[in-house]
């Protein structure tokens, strides 16, 4: 093999060199072209094929936006061509989609059903085809309906019976679905769910009516009898209708509360009762109206109305006058032919006399409006009760002192709501929930004294409090007083015996300094030898020390016999 390899290599370079540079440039470009060729193949396979959604073209450009406005909300993508269909990037996304616009009707009219179950079989005879058609059918419901998110696994049967020559002799159309749904569906209690895979029966099925369809979840209950389902959907829809009433009344209640608390405070404002009856039936009225025509508009500048008004307006008149003078004329038929006139007739006869008709006609013209209107839910009646509490003040006599009560509480005095003030506020009340006479509405704002006990018992105990803490206050600052004042006179006293204690020990030194001096002077004036002893002779040093420094620095002794003299 290795020298079979060697010979093919061998045999390449000598023929690559035999050629010539324009067939070597020809085989580069061939090569290219190829390898172009087979990258554009790639690219283009590799482009995501999309499904039609339907295989008509939908023109109605407001039906088409309903689906695709529809296919946005469930997060698919999709794409529309300029012939108006309708395409998705898979099969399996087109089925479920399919599914989810027929169970909400935004599958076009005029499309064909069985568009949506596009599906050939070729057989050989008239029977198998039929019967391939009905499978085929069966498949693609049950594929449609396992397309759903609520649906795990479904099981379908159809039954289509030959057509009858006679409508009175052919059997209907029936299909039976059992659906397993996925943990945590609500499918088998959701109703506006199972009308849609209803109506995907319907509409794949040629003939089948709703009464023969039956739906039936896992344990064989049928989920499609909604017979037995007006009461609790009315006990739902009631609940729904009190729950919208009762919202109207908070958003109400809140809205005035918090206007007429920012007026009087939180505290005076606390009890808004509201109660609104609403009318949730819906009805079409219609009717014709008269009014009078206006002659003259009212003026806006002027504050009553000066605006003329007619009851109506001519638009032609006609007056008619008849005057007649001579004998009266009795016809008696045809010349020769006795007359057929009545005796009374014939006793009038050539008689002269006159006779005078007027009479007026005149076209008038109303105006005249004919309405048609469907009544939609409305309020019929609003009451509203609202209490104000008035204000509380305390009482001081003519000094500004405030008055205490003999058992010690606060004296206070209660001051109404003005009946103006009360009148304002009804205003305010009415003019926030669109008062209207004519319907019944009712607004009542009245003054009632709430009980206050527990909140005056609050604060007069505080106030009790705080009067018996600044009563302590002042003894335990007198007490501090009085201890200090004592203290400050037993130090002024102890200091005085200190001093005169002082003083007489002083003296009395000085009375020894003064005797021993006197003896020691008089031992020498008498020539005797005197000796000292080492503790007088000290003193005698210490004395002299002081008398020298007291000489060479007075002011420094000045200093410290000022500061001796501030201390005693």
């Amino acid at each position: 093999m290795n020298e079979w390899l060697k010979k093919v290599v061998s045999s390449v370079k000598e023929l690559w060199s035999k050629w010539t540079l324009v067939q070597k440039i020809l085989l580069f470009g061939i090569i290219a072209v190829v390898v172009l060729a087979l990258v554009m193949m790639i690219r283009f396979s590799a482009q995501p094929t999309t499904v039609p959604l339907f295989d008509v073209a939908i023109t109605d450009t407001t039906v088409r936006d309903n689906i695709m406005f529809r296919l946005a909300e469930e997060n698919v993508d999709a794409e529309v061509n300029s012939a108006g269909i309708i395409s998705v990037k898979d099969e399996a996304t087109a089925r479920r989609m399919r599914s989810v616009l027929i169970r909400e009707d935004l599958v076009p009219t005029s499309m064909d059903p069985w568009s949506l179950f596009d599906v050939e079989r070729w057989t050989t005879t008239d029977f198998e085809r039929n019967v391939n058609l009905q499978r085929s059918i069966t498949q693609v419901v049950k594929q449609h309906i396992e397309a759903l998110d609520d649906v795990d696994s479904a099981n379908v049967v159809l039954t289509i019976p030959e057509r009858a020559t006679f409508a009175s002799e052919q059997n209907p159309t029936t299909a039976s679905v059992i659906i397993y749904p996925k943990p945590g569906s609500d499918i088998t209690t959701n109703k506006k769910k199972i009308q849609g895979i209803q109506k995907l029966l319907l509409r794949a099925v040629e003939g089948l009516t709703e009464e023969n369809i039956s739906i039936a979840d896992s344990s064989g209950t049928i989920i499609n009898d909604f017979t037995g389902m007006e009461a609790s959907e009315r006990v739902d829809i009631i609940a729904k209708e009190q729950k919208l009433i009762k919202q109207l009344e908070m958003e109400y209640r809140a809205k005035i509360l918090n206007s007429l608390q920012q007026i009087f405070g939180q505290d005076r404002v606390r009890d808004l009762n509201i109660k609104i009856d609403m009318d949730m039936s819906k009805r079409l009225v219609s009717g014709t109206e008269y009014s009078p025509i206006v002659k003259k508009a009212d003026n806006p500048d002027t504050v009553y109305d000066d605006s003329e008004l007619l009851d109506y307006l001519p638009i032609s008149s006609e007056t008619v006058t008849k005057r007649w003078t001579g004998t009266g004329y009795n016809p008696e038929g045809p010349a020769g032919v006795e007359g057929q006139n009545p005796p009374v007739y014939s006793d009038m006869s050539n008689l002269y006399g006159t006779s005078e008709e007027t009479g007026v006609k005149q076209n008038n013209v109303i105006n005249t409006m004919e309405y048609q209107e469907e009544k939609s839910p409305a309020i019929d009646r609003v009451t509203v009760s609202v209490n104000i509490d008035g204000t509380w003040t305390r009482k001081y006599d003519e000094n500004g002192n405030l008055i205490i009560n003999p058992n010690g509480t606060i004296a206070r005095e209660y001051i109404p709501v003005e009946a103006s003030v009360l009148s304002s506020a009804t205003k305010l009340v009415q003019d926030a929930i669109g008062y209207n006479s004519s319907r019944g509405d009712s607004v009542t704002v009245q003054n009632i004294q709430y009980d206050r006990t527990a909140q005056f018992e609050e604060e007069d105990m505080a106030f009790i409090r705080a009067k018996q803490q600044r009563t302590t206050i002042l003894l335990v600052i007198t007490g501090i007083a009085v201890v200090l004042l004592a203290f400050m006179i037993f130090r002024l006293i102890s200091r005085e015996i200190e001093r005169r204690r002082r003083l007489r020990q002083e003296e009395l030194l000085r009375k020894s300094q003064m005797e021993r001096e006197r003896t020691i002077l008089e031992a020498e004036q008498a020539g005797m030898e005197v000796t000292m002893s080492a503790e007088e002779r000290h003193r005698t040093e210490l004395q002299d020390s002081v008398i020298m420094m007291a000489k060479e620095h007075p002011e420094d002794v000045a200093m410290l016999l000022r500061t001796w003299l501030m201390e005693e």
